[in-house]
This record gives C-alpha cells, sequence and structure tokens, in this order.
C-alpha cells in the first residue's frame, strides 16, 4: 500500500505513517460492513480456506484517545479461527505499529510468500532477502541467475548494509557489488543494467520462497527477449528444487513463447507449466497446458 502511495502522513500515537485502508474496498469509502474476502478450496481435501477483510463499530476501546469509532478486523478461516482486531485512527487510518501484531501472529502460519511487483524489489529488501542465503547453497543460485545475464559475473556481495536498509527505495539500485571475471574491481550492480537488477531481485525472492509460493508481476521487466529463455529455465528447475509454485503475469509475446522452450523440454504433466489467459466477464480463466503452450508458439497462436 506504501508503495501504491496508499497511506497518510500523521504523527498522531508517534507512527509519522498510516496505511489508508479506504483504498482496499470498493468505491474508496469504508463504513461499518464494508468487507471483502479471498477464498480457495484445497483440491486435496475439499476444504476451504477464507480470509476475511471487514470494518466494523468498535465496543470498547475508550482508552485510545485518538482513534475513531471504526475497526479494522482480519479474520483467516482454515488456518486460524480467530479476529484480529485492529482500531482505526481518527483519519480512519491503520497505523504501521498496529501491523506489528498482525505479522507476529501470522509469522508462521501457512506457507512462505513472496510478492515482486513490476517495479521489482526495493534495496532494503533484496539486502534483507540476501542476507538470508549468504554462505547457503541457495548463494549459488543467485550467483548462477546473474551469469544468465551476465556471464562474466564471478560473485555478488551486499555491502553497507545499515546505510542502505535505511535509505533504499523502490527506483534504486543500490547495496550490492559483482566482481567480474576480467579485473578486481568491486562494480555497483546499478552500473550492470536494469535485467541484472531485476533477475537479481526474482531470485532472492524464489529463494525466500522455499516450499511456498511466489507472486510476480509483469516478470519480463528489464529483460531483454534473448534472456528470458534462461530466466525461464532458471525459475522452472529452481522452483522445481525448493517446491516452490510461481504465479508470474506478462502481457509480452516474447515472453510466453520463451516459457514454450521450457515446457518443450520436460515431460507433460498435470502441475507444470500452464497459462492461464484471464478474459473480463468469465468466471474461470482459460488453461493451455504445457502441450498447447509449446503447439501455440510453434503454429504462432495467439493466447495472450
Amino acid at each position: 500500500m506504501i508503495g501504491r502511495g496508499e497511506y497518510i502522513l500523521s504523527d498522531e500515537r508517534g507512527s509519522g505513517q498510516e496505511l489508508d485502508v479506504r483504498h482496499l474496498f470498493y468505491g474508496h469509502e469504508i463504513d461499518e460492513g464494508s468487507k471483502f474476502s479471498i477464498f480457495g478450496n484445497n483440491y486435496n481435501d475439499n476444504e476451504r480456506e477464507e480470509i476475511t477483510v471487514s470494518i466494523k463499530k468498535t465496543e470498547q476501546l475508550n482508552f485510545f484517545e485518538d482513534l475513531r469509532e471504526f475497526v479494522f478486523v482480519i479474520k483467516w478461516l482454515g488456518l486460524k479461527n480467530e479476529s484480529i482486531k485492529l482500531p482505526l485512527s481518527s483519519k480512519e487510518g491503520l497505523p504501521l505499529d498496529y501491523m506489528k501484531r498482525v505479522r507476529r501472529d501470522f509469522k508462521n502460519l501457512g506457507s512462505k510468500t513472496q510478492f515482486v511487483t513490476s517495479s521489482s524489489l526495493t534495496s532494503e529488501k533484496m539486502i534483507e532477502m540476501f542476507d538470508q542465503v549468504v554462505l547457503t547453497p541457495e548463494e549459488n543460485l543467485v550467483t548462477e541467475a546473474l551469469q544468465t545475464i551476465e556471464p562474466m559475473i564471478e560473485r555478488i556481495a551486499s555491502v553497507g548494509s545499515e546505510t542502505y536498509r535505511s535509505k533504499g527505495s523502490t527506483g534504486s539500485r543500490s547495496g550490492f557489488v559483482v566482481r567480474l571475471t576480467d579485473g578486481d574491481q568491486r562494480i555497483p550492480i546499478g552500473s550492470m543494467g536494469d535485467g541484472i537488477w531485476r533477475m537479481l531481485g526474482l531470485t532472492l525472492a524464489i529463494v525466500n520462497a522455499q516450499n511456498g509460493v511466489l507472486l510476480v508481476d509483469e516478470i519480463d521487466t528489464g529483460l531483454h527477449f534473448r534472456a528470458m529463455s534462461n530466466m525461464w529455465k532458471l525459475i522452472w528447475e529452481t522452483a522445481k528444487r525448493l517446491n516452490v509454485q510461481i504465479f508470474a503475469t506478462t502481457h509480452n509475446s516474447d515472453c510466453w513463447t520463451s516459457l514454450a522452450a521450457i515446457a518443450s523440454n520436460d515431460n507433460p504433466s498435470e502441475e507444470g507449466i500452464t497459462i492461464q489467459r484471464i478474459e473480463k466477464g468469465k468466471k474461470s480463466s482459460i488453461v493451455f497446458t504445457e502441450r498447447q503452450v509449446l503447439i501455440a508458439a510453434e503454429r504462432g497462436i495467439e493466447v495472450r
């Protein structure tokens, strides 16, 4: 929400920023009874999981002098059958310090999930993720990913972690340096182009989503079409190795046809690669299996 500018600047309770939760709801307005939910069914045992977010009246919360009459209620059915109630401020915002409670309660609940936006991850987030894989086998995966774009990259390292954690921003490509095979200089990764930065973010996200889910918006952002096949190969192999389910969006024809090349190298399977085309007005997506994706690419059939 902060990345989308959906926040309020406030000094109430020393929070500094509050999430403007109105923008999560239809019509960008909230009132008592406003709610939305996300749900799905587990196909193995047909159990339903659902998370519901709603706005309710406060009951007895008078000890919060600066709070409005509404509370932000989160309820997760299937994983945690209880509600979390977070009071909204007088500006109808959700102070960020209240979100610490949600993170604490849901920290070890369910599978790991990572989300990479079309503008990639912030320097702060990427440094945090890199710290989790340093001196582990997954660190080699990060280097191999960058080598698909620039084969001369020998090693990558984060630098000035505390500095970049406090100053990192969405548009900044800082906090990392690489060493090339033909020199001893430390080269800022920002000097290597958008493709390197994008690949680093994707790889860090997938290794930090082991046994979980990775969501990627516009996965081809910053990547030259010649690098897409290598990108898909790396993601496919890493996803199988680390047991990660990946959902990626794209509007790029080169991107999905590059995916077809990966599908052709593996035996088709129900749990492998699919393209899900979303059409307005339809209740479910149109599914293309691995074999159908390959045929569509060979015959120039549009699947977007």
